[in-house]
């Protein structure tokens, strides 16, 4: 059985249509060809844009401040909005579908041969726009799964093959924008960004109409910000998985240099496409095999065996080097395969987690618990690529900075850097991404919510199963009081 016809067959007790999940897929990859592009190419864009590197980093960090805001402000109103068509998520995805393309192509149009202090500014108002975009539709996008699926298997089924979309919305965006920019096309970021942006706008669209709202909870509850904290406080295990996840994401700040790692370590900024190459067959492998290995092993129990292979093949890839091409990319192959099922797991426990606060409180606050996911995300995101602007900044690191609206651009400019630049460019690419791992690995240990005990919970919250039938089959009380 190939691929789509999987992804099509629907398992004896599941809810969702097989166009349903094609749609649901086909989000997954437009939306990512658009973080791809912010994630990966941000960072390239501003440098390309002669801005301090640090001022760059402090902009970001300042649009954050906001993003804290409207993130959390959002997950209230999420719980709180009721609209007359009795959909819950669905009108907000119409919304972003729309706002989401239009906002990333203003933030990647910033005019060159303008002052410092204009690219900044226009920089911040459209990445303020655009984030604001991408808050609508991040909670709605994942917070529908609950409202599609009661049935753990299913949501993890569905997870698994919208990871293989968004590898593919990831892939997509990767390549396009790496042979566009790249010195031997020399494309500027402002014509990629519409391309990709009409692209995933394409992709996106079926989702707003396909998928379907089933299932309500019967305890949704209105919130006030003090219930909101009180609620995470008492979320055990959202706190221990998003605690784990911002060391792993935040200190993730390699993917933002791969251009600039290409270029100027192995002299071609190609040469990310090849290694990509390599790695995204065991990667498209695993993401098949993940819904069969989730029904025999725990989902965090391979996570964590996952996220050590990845600290530890990482810190030997460093400590070898970048001067053997060969053993380069042969260390790299290996380290893709652990690292592909740490990011195809990355959100699937946010749903878990869901379900375990409605379990203990009573309280359906599925909006905020999304919130946190998509606040995550942008925050880790935006800290690893300024984290690494604000290292090259340093003085005492000589990073050469420069105008240049491609590397076509950066190679006729004959541009280069230091042999110090170069080694903490390296650092920065593979050795503080395993530090994070490393970090993540030891707060994670701590989270031993089973999908068995999820699905007994599931039954209970939805009325399947009493709640003393619930605790009669959970593996361990959680704490909670019967």
């Amino acid at each position: 059985m190939n691929i789509i016809s999987k992804a099509f067959a629907t398992r004896p007790g599941w809810t969702t249509e097989p166009v349903e999940r094609m749609s649901y897929y086909s989000y997954f990859a437009g939306q990512n060809m658009i973080y791809t592009l912010f994630n990966s190419c941000l960072t390239t864009y501003l440098m390309f844009l002669g801005i301090n590197p640090i001022k760059s980093a402090a902009v970001i960090f300042a649009v954050k401040v906001w993003d804290a805001v409207n993130d959390t402000m959002f997950g209230v109103v999420f719980d709180k909005i009721k609209f007359k068509s009795g959909k819950k998520y669905l009108p907000w995805l119409r919304i972003s579908t729309v706002l989401i393309p239009l906002a990333t192509i203003l933030t990647f149009i910033i005019p060159n041969g303008t002052s410092e202090t204009f690219k900044l500014s226009w920089f911040a108002i459209a990445y303020v726009l655009w984030d604001t975009a991408y808050t609508l539709c991040d909670v709605p996008i994942f917070g529908i799964l609950t409202s599609m699926s009661q049935s753990v298997d299913e949501r993890n089924s569905i997870q698994s093959y919208k990871s293989i979309a968004t590898y593919a919305g990831v892939g997509i965006t990767s390549t396009v924008t790496t042979l566009l920019i790249s010195e031997q096309v020399g494309m500027g970021y402002g014509l990629i960004s519409l391309i990709i942006s009409v692209v995933a706008f394409v992709l996106m669209t079926p989702a707003s109409f396909k998928l379907k709202e089933r299932f309500k909870g019967e305890t949704e509850e209105g919130f006030t910000i003090k219930a909101m904290l009180s609620y995470l406080v008492k979320n055990k295990y959202l706190l221990i998985y998003y605690v784990g996840l911002f060391f792993y994401s935040a200190l993730n700040i390699g993917n933002a240099f791969t251009l600039f790692v290409s270029y100027y370590l192995f002299h071609s900024t190609l040469f990310s496409l090849v290694v990509g190459a390599v790695g995204t067959v065991p990667q498209l492998v695993i993401a098949l095999l993940l819904p069969k290995l989730f029904r025999k092993y725990d989902k965090m129990k391979v996570n964590q065996v996952c996220l050590l292979l990845f600290v530890i093949l990482s810190f030997i890839t460093w400590f070898v080097g970048y001067g053997n091409i060969i053993v380069y990319i042969i260390l790299f192959t290996l380290r893709s395969v652990p690292l592909a099922v740490v990011a195809l797991e990355m959100f699937m426990f946010t749903p878990d987690c869901a379900e375990y606060g409605l379990f203990k409180s009573g309280i359906e606050a599925k909006g905020i618990t999304f919130a946190i996911q998509t606040f995550m995300a942008k925050l880790t995101g935006s800290i690893s690529g300024a984290l690494g602007m604000l290292i090259l900044g340093l003085e005492a690191v000589g990073w050469n900075v420069v105008e240049a609206a491609s590397f076509q651009e950066l190679e006729e400019l004959g541009i280069t850097q230091s042999a110090g630049a170069l080694d903490m460019l390296w650092l920065i690419f593979m050795l503080i991404p395993a530090i994070g791992g490393l970090l993540a690995y030891i707060v994670w240990s701590f989270y031993d919510l089973t999908d068995k005990d999820v699905q007994i919970m599931i039954d209970c919250n939805t009325g399947k199963i009493t709640r003393e039938e619930a605790f009669s089959r959970l593996s361990k009380s959680y704490g909670i009081k019967e």
